[in-house]
């Protein structure tokens, strides 16, 4: 239901947005007569009445027929998505990981010690990062270690996803990728951790005031096995929620990063989907950004099933 709720929205939004799809088509094309745009326009079915016109948007879009986009001509929408998966998928999927791990220790090791001089200043440090923004970080980056500051040589590409030209394969194609990664994943690593390292923290506490925490003590249980395998386990059952729930929030992210860096993937052509007002092109992005979101938030109840066995009781 929510993904047909956003199929209805993607359309509607789409279609009160200014500009003609068909003189947008054509545009590229010499000598445009209106004999031209008004044939298109009806081929593509747009002199039809609205409703009929989401009709065939829906029976389009349930077999995955975009149309062809506007700003690759004579490319399906399919195909052009398809090609800028795999760079946004790795940047997102390494990123996401390693802020994950990195914000859950730091949450962990501050909730353990509240008070502490790490955890003042880890909570100093995670709620800058977490609240600055991710394109104003990337910027700064990018004049620190791609252009060189002082007597500070630049160190990383300023952008792309490999060398061009360079034609390289096999270990050398790898290091060549993971060369331009590198600062686009330091900066999505570093901008979500601090989320991450808050809820952890803040659960950790709640569950170090539980009852079993308070019996495992009077036991004589050692506090590093009260932590790791009685109150840490308690303490990630929200923050898994939290990681897979944010995956909207990362490609949010991932389209200003990809903006800063030129990395091809799915940001950047949002980006120039937007400028060129490539309609089927934003349809198809903006439905694959939702997918991933509804699927998320399953996979997340889902596995909470598994892991708290009061969600099954309930």
């Amino acid at each position: 239901m929510t993904l047909a709720f956003v199929m209805v929205f993607n359309f509607f939004l789409l279609s009160v947005m200014p500009g003609d799809p068909a003189e947008l088509l054509l545009r590229n094309t010499p000598a445009i007569s209106s004999t031209n745009i008004g044939q298109l326009t009806h081929d593509l079915g747009l002199d039809k009445p609205l409703p009929q016109q989401f009709l065939i948007y829906a029976q389009d879009t349930l077999t995955l027929n975009f149309g062809d986009s506007f700003s690759f001509p004579g490319q399906d929408v399919k195909l052009v998505i398809y090609e800028r998966i795999w760079p946004t998928l790795l940047l997102v999927a390494t990123s996401t990981t390693a802020s994950a791990v990195i914000g859950l220790l730091i949450g962990i090791y501050g909730g353990w010690r509240h008070g502490s001089r790490f955890d003042v200043g880890s909570q100093g440090f995670t709620l800058f990062v977490y609240a600055m923004p991710e394109f104003w970080f990337g910027i700064l980056v990018l004049m620190a270690f791609a252009e060189g500051v002082g007597p500070f040589p630049s160190l990383f590409p300023a952008g792309g996803y490999s060398t061009p030209g360079a034609d390289l394969t096999g270990f050398a194609h790898v290091a060549d990728v993971l060369n331009h990664l590198a600062l686009p994943w330091f900066v999505l690593t570093i901008a979500f951790l601090g989320e991450y390292a808050l809820i952890m923290r803040n659960s950790l506490i709640d569950v170090m005031n539980d009852h079993f925490v308070m019996t495992a003590r009077a036991k004589g249980v050692h506090e590093r096995q009260i932590l790791w395998r009685h109150v840490v386990p308690n303490a990630l059952l929200p923050t898994l929620t939290i990681v897979l729930l944010s995956l909207g929030f990362v490609f949010g992210g991932v389209i200003a990063i990809e903006y800063v860096f030129s990395y091809p993937g799915l940001g950047l052509l949002t980006v120039r989907a937007i400028k060129s007002q490539d309609f089927p092109l934003l349809q198809g992005l903006f439905l694959l950004f939702a997918a991933v979101v509804i699927v998320a938030n399953l996979v997340a109840d889902i596995l909470y099933t598994y892991l708290d066995p009061r969600v099954r009781a309930g």
